[in-house]
């Protein structure tokens, strides 16, 4: 019988901090920093993890120090993630109007529609929860947002994956290169169509702004759309999944919360630490770093902000930080990050996920574990979720 072997750094980057990385961070953080290489980075390349929950903090608010535009200056993918100011504060301010709590508010009637729909598709007893609704509500919102046609959430959740996965054979590179090709291709044709001929979305919001520089190009645009449409469906759907899985394995908190509604926002809240759905972010040191922990980084060094190993630490939340507990004061968690790059898409992320719960706990009296386990993925050590999650709806 084969014995499992210590969690090590090599393990980093890898499937095994994907599926199962709360051991591993627990084994590293209290040595962290310090420089691995990593060949999911590309050949020779190196970074160092930050794990410790005062060292995260201190990186997330230092960025002139910590920069997000990385070595190149920033790339044409997932803008905002890879800009600092003065660019990002520009950019920033362009979609976030899209996320302000009276947006969201407006849109939460539609949120309910969508759930009740996809809960009278799931039916009753046993059903797969990803496929079937974590998965294409978070989709449907963001396409919604955005004005495209929400029926293609297959094709986007596709499309996310293969932006965040790491390949690992040739075969998969070629499969994630044609998804990459494909959703440029889509955006660049989208947004040509919206200069065209102007809508009321996003997308033309994005082709008609006027900033300091000018509207803004092509390549920005499609970047615009790239990001919003991976951070704004992941992200809900690891929190969704992960809280689900949560409730069928605790029947007293799903008693609890059925209850007394009012705790739901704390119980995701909670959920976003325990089980971070973003769990690393990656920065270049711009000059060297000393953090609070005396650990230093030198300038130009990749840097691996661990949100899941943060929201995990023993210093920054207890001894019973492997917990999950309602009683948590969750003012500083990182689960959506900390300063200038905090979640733009948070107050829609808590909105689906609560929608969610309420909707849940109005139709069944029970939820459990399905016959099978639920598989978490495995492409990506970047979020963390499930693949497949098999629950029975009782009641």
């Amino acid at each position: 019988m084969a014995t499992a072997t210590a969690p090590s750094a090599a393990d980093l980057m890898t499937a095994r901090q994907a599926t199962d990385p709360y051991p591993l961070f627990d084994a590293l953080r209290g040595q962290t920093p310090f420089r691995i290489p990593t060949q999911a980075l590309g050949a020779g390349s190196s970074f160092w993890p930050i794990m410790r929950y005062h060292d995260v903090y201190a990186a997330l608010k230092d960025h002139d120090t910590f920069s997000s535009a990385g070595r190149d200056g920033g790339g044409p993918l997932l803008v905002l993630i890879n800009n600092d100011p003065p660019r990002h504060t520009r950019f920033r301010k362009l979609v976030s109007k899209a996320f302000t709590p009276r947006r969201i508010a407006e849109l939460e009637p539609w949120i309910k529609q969508t759930s009740d729909e996809l809960f009278d598709s799931l039916g009753k007893g046993e059903v797969e929860a990803v496929e079937g609704y974590t998965m294409p509500l978070p989709v449907k919102a963001i396409a919604k947002l955005l004005g495209i046609p929400g029926e293609e959430y297959a094709t986007f959740k596709r499309w996310t994956d293969s932006l965040l996965s790491f390949s690992d054979g040739e075969g998969d590179a070629a499969a994630r290169a044609q998804d990459l090709q494909e959703m440029f291709q889509y955006f660049a044709k989208t947004a040509s169509l919206r200069r065209e001929h102007g809508a009321e979305d996003l997308i033309t919001a994005l082709v008609e702004a006027e900033t300091e520089e000018g509207r803004l190009e092509d390549w920005e645009v499609i970047g615009f759309c790239i990001l919003l449409l991976v951070a704004g469906n992941e992200t809900t759907t690891n929190l969704m999944g992960n809280m689900l899985n949560h409730l069928a394995h605790d029947p007293a908190l799903f008693a609890t919360l059925k209850a007394d509604r009012d705790l739901i926002p704390q119980a995701l809240e909670e959920m976003v630490r325990y089980e971070s759905p973003v769990q690393v972010l990656f920065r270049t040191t711009v000059r060297d770093a000393l953090l609070p922990s005396g650990g230093r980084i030198p300038a130009g060094e990749g840097v691996g902000i661990y949100y899941g190993a943060a929201n995990r630490d023993p210093g920054g939340w207890g001894e019973d930080a492997n917990t999950y507990r309602l009683d948590r004061d969750l003012k500083d968690h990182v689960g959506f990050g900390h300063g200038i790059h905090y979640c733009l898409g948070s107050p829609l992320a808590r909105a689906e996920a609560r929608i969610t719960v309420n909707n849940l706990l109005d139709r069944f009296d029970s939820v459990t574990p399905g016959k099978t386990p639920g598989v978490r993925q495995g492409s990506s050590p970047i979020v963390y979720g499930f693949k497949n999650l098999p629950l029975t709806l009782g009641g």
